[in-house]
């Protein structure tokens, strides 16, 4: 099951996967950092550079881990950002 996290901190379940979540998104506004977490770009706070390339990205809605992107979708983050 997956948690929609609204930014009033609201939280919804819903029964669908990441994948079929994000094909209903703007993909200008929604972003796939990882294998658990789908971000809106206005949710991004502030992006910092973590060992090997990899990036932590800290959201305005709190999150219980810390937000990993692997080097393998770094570029391609930084792109997304750069772009809007």
């Amino acid at each position: 099951m997956i948690l929609i996290t609204t930014f009033d901190k609201q939280e919804f379940p819903v029964n669908q996967s990441l994948d079929e979540i994000h094909q209903l998104l703007a993909a200008q506004q929604f972003f796939r950092i990882n294998r658990q977490y789908l971000v809106n770009y206005s949710a991004v706070k502030e992006v910092e550079h973590y060992f090997t390339r990899k990036l932590v990205v800290t959201l305005s809605v709190d999150t219980s881990e810390k937000l990993l992107i692997g080097k393998d979708k770094t570029a391609a983050f930084l792109n997304w950002l750069d772009s809007r």
